[in-house]
């Protein structure tokens, strides 16, 4: 990245980022609840990370992918957040250059990884609940570090592509970019460089990166629903059915957060930050929440740690 003003060339060491906008009086109170908020992300995530970990029971490996979404969550969250929180209460507002640059790496990375896990999850409901008789060999525990040693790289190289890019441009002597974290859309807005090249990318990567996983998604319930509405009992489809609640739910609130954010318009910065924090916030918060609700060994799990609580109290 560089910042080039005249016949003046000079490299850029930081930004400023706006923030969310309130009044000053609202401020701690914005920050009390990203505080709050981020705390559940990680009281959440870590649980459910320790849980899976630590219980006999959960080692099928449709909980170590699961696993890993927590992880991912906790990630993404963690990159954004805390900064964030700091600008909150802080004059200055500024981001260094190496923060920005790995904010917005860590940032798409996560996000890849995510889109990948959720379809690598997809294909394992498919496979539970369409050739259930072949679950172990299609998706052994060997298999499943595969798919998600898989959605890290794609993941990686999709983020390096977005980062290559995105320091080729010359920024505006200004440096603010208006959000609360650093994403590709509005520091293109501070560069005076042709983003024709960063607008190609993108819509590279979403046409050979995310558009696949949604495919994947799509397909694998297509057959689910079909197989499902074969089952004669209802007891035997809505016992099926329930085997993909949690993930359908996790899902849409991924896929509905992150439409709503990049198909905001361009021209209402406000409502784009509170559809990002909608992502980085609620999501990874509310992902949890899902699977320990409706998800049976998960729940049990859960009591088992309450319950040997209460006895060591």
């Amino acid at each position: 990245m560089g910042d080039k003003g005249g016949n003046n060339h000079s490299e850029v060491t930081d930004f400023i980022l706006v923030g969310i906008r309130v009044r000053p009086e609202l401020q701690s109170l914005l920050f009390l609840l990203f505080l709050i908020i981020y705390g559940m992300v990680l009281l959440g995530n870590l649980s459910m990370i320790g849980i899976i970990v630590t219980d006999p029971r959960l080692n099928a490996p449709m909980y170590f992918v699961l696993g890993n979404l927590s992880v991912i969550d906790l990630s993404y969250s963690t990159v954004i957040v805390p900064k964030a929180m700091v600008n909150i209460l802080s004059h200055k507002k500024t981001i260094s250059f190496a923060g920005c640059v790995a904010q917005l790496f860590l940032y798409a990375l996560f996000m890849v990884t995510e889109a990948f896990v959720l379809a690598a999850m997809a294909y394992d409901r498919f496979v539970a609940i369409c050739n259930p008789l072949l679950y172990s060999v299609r998706l052994s525990r060997s298999v499943c570090i595969q798919l998600v040693a898989g959605s890290y790289l794609c993941g990686w190289v999709s983020s390096i592509l977005q980062i290559s890019v995105t320091l080729s441009m010359f920024f505006c002597a200004s440096r603010v970019i208006d959000h609360f974290y650093c994403d590709s859309n509005p520091i293109e807005k501070i560069s005076y460089s042709n983003i024709f090249m960063n607008k190609m990318v993108s819509f590279s990567l979403a046409v050979f990166i995310i558009l696949p996983t949604i495919v994947v998604i799509v397909i694998s319930y297509m057959y689910i629903v079909s197989t499902v509405v074969k089952i004669r009992s209802s007891e035997g489809r809505k016992k099926a059915f329930s085997t993909c609640s949690s993930h359908l739910g996790v899902v849409s609130l991924l896929y509905g957060t992150v439409s709503f954010v990049y198909l905001t318009p361009p021209n209402n910065p406000e409502l784009r930050k509170l559809a990002s924090v909608c992502y980085v916030l609620f999501t990874p918060m509310l992902n949890p929440l899902i699977y320990s609700l409706r998800n049976k060994d998960v729940k049990d799990a859960m009591k088992k740690v309450l319950r040997k609580k209460k006895v060591l109290l």
